[in-house]
C-alpha cells in the first residue's frame, strides 16, 4: 500500500506556481489577486478561508478578503459579485459556500463571471468542461486528478466508481474520468444515496472516490484487493483525544481498508491540500488570461 500524499504534492506545487508569480513580476507583470468573500462565521469556512489567504501569501499572490454579516441581503451580495466582475485588479474571486438559507447560491453564482470564477462552480465553466473545452475546473476534482497523475496511477481502461453526485466532486470528477485525457479513459459508474446494493459495484472498481460526506462509511467489504482508493470526505467528529474537541474524518475506514489498497488517500493530508493549490493554479491561469 501506497500513501498518496496531498500535502506533500501541494507544497511541490506552492513552490512551482511561486517560480511563476517570481517570474511574472520580473517581466514587469503584476501579481496575481484572489478575491473571497465569507458571508457569516461558519467555522468550516473560517478556516477554510484562513487557509486560502495564507496560501496566497506564501506564492506571492495578492488576496483580499469581503467580510459580511449573515443578514446580508441578497442584492447586497450579488452587488458586491458585480462590483469584483468589474475590478480590473481581482484576477479570480470566490464566494465561501455554504451561504445563509435566505440567500439563492446558484443566482450567486450565475451572476459571477465565468472568466473570473476560479471556484469553477459557474454552469459556463461546467459545460465548457463536460465537451473538454479549456475550463476552470472545480478545485477538488481537478486537485484529485493532479494527484493521480504526479502518482502515475494508471487510468485507461481502468473502472472507475464515484460514490456521491455533488455538482462541486460527484459529477465533475465522473465526466473527467472518463473523458480522453490522461488522467482520464475510465469506465465511470456515479453512485449516490439511491443506489441498490452498492457493495456489489464498488467491489469492482479499480479507482474508488469516495465523495459523500458520510464519516467512515466504506469499510473492508467494499473495496476489492488493490484497488486505489481516493477518500474526498472531511467529516468533524467529535473526540476526547484533541484539544479543539474533534477529529476529521474521512469517508472510508482507513485502518480497515487500507491493507488492501495499491494507494490510498489520508484524511487529513490527502485531498484537502490539493484543493487549495488548484485554486491557486485556476487563479494564476486567470491572471495569465489562458482561459478566456
Amino acid at each position: 500500500m501506497q500513501l498518496i500524499q496531498g500535502k506533500l504534492i501541494a507544497d511541490q506545487i506552492k513552490e512551482e506556481i511561486a517560480d511563476e508569480v517570481k517570474k511574472l513580476t520580473e517581466q514587469g507583470k503584476k501579481r496575481p489577486h484572489l478575491a473571497a468573500i465569507l458571508v457569516g462565521h461558519d467555522g468550516g469556512s473560517e478556516t477554510y478561508v484562513a487557509h486560502k489567504v495564507k496560501a496566497c501569501e506564501q506564492v506571492g499572490f495578492e488576496s483580499t478578503l469581503i467580510r459580511f454579516e449573515e443578514n446580508i441581503s441578497e442584492n447586497e451580495l450579488l452587488e458586491k459579485v458585480r462590483e469584483l466582475n468589474a475590478d480590473k485588479d481581482v484576477d479570480g474571486f470566490i464566494v465561501q459556500l455554504p451561504l445563509p438559507s435566505h440567500i439563492s447560491e446558484n443566482k450567486v453564482i450565475e451572476t459571477i463571471d465565468p472568466s473570473k470564477d476560479v471556484d469553477g462552480f459557474h454552469p459556463i465553466n461546467l459545460g465548457r468542461m463536460v465537451i473538454g473545452l479549456p475550463s476552470y475546473v472545480s478545485a477538488t476534482p481537478a486537485g484529485i486528478l493532479e494527484l493521480i497523475r504526479r502518482y502515475n496511477i494508471e487510468t485507461a481502461g481502468k473502472h472507475c466508481v464515484v460514490v456521491g453526485r455533488s455538482n462541486i466532486v460527484g459529477k465533475p470528477m465522473s465526466i473527467l474520468l472518463g473523458q480522453k485525457t490522461n488522467p482520464g479513459n475510465c469506465t465511470v459508474t456515479m453512485c449516490h444515496s439511491r443506489t441498490k446494493d452498492l457493495a456489489s459495484i464498488t467491489l469492482q472498481a479499480d479507482i474508488l472516490i469516495a465523495a459523500l460526506g458520510s464519516p467512515e462509511f466504506v469499510t473492508q467489504n467494499m473495496v476489492k484487493e488493490g484497488a486505489v482508493v481516493i477518500d474526498v470526505g472531511t467529516s468533524r467528529v467529535a473526540s476526547t483525544e484533541t484539544k479543539s474537541g474533534f477529529r476529521l474524518k474521512g469517508d472510508v475506514k482507513f485502518d480497515e481498508v487500507s491493507p488492501k489498497c495499491s494507494y490510498i488517500t489520508p484524511v487529513p493530508g490527502g485531498v484537502g491540500p490539493m484543493t487549495i493549490v488548484s485554486l491557486l493554479k485556476n487563479t494564476l491561469l486567470a491572471a495569465k488570461g489562458e482561459v478566456y
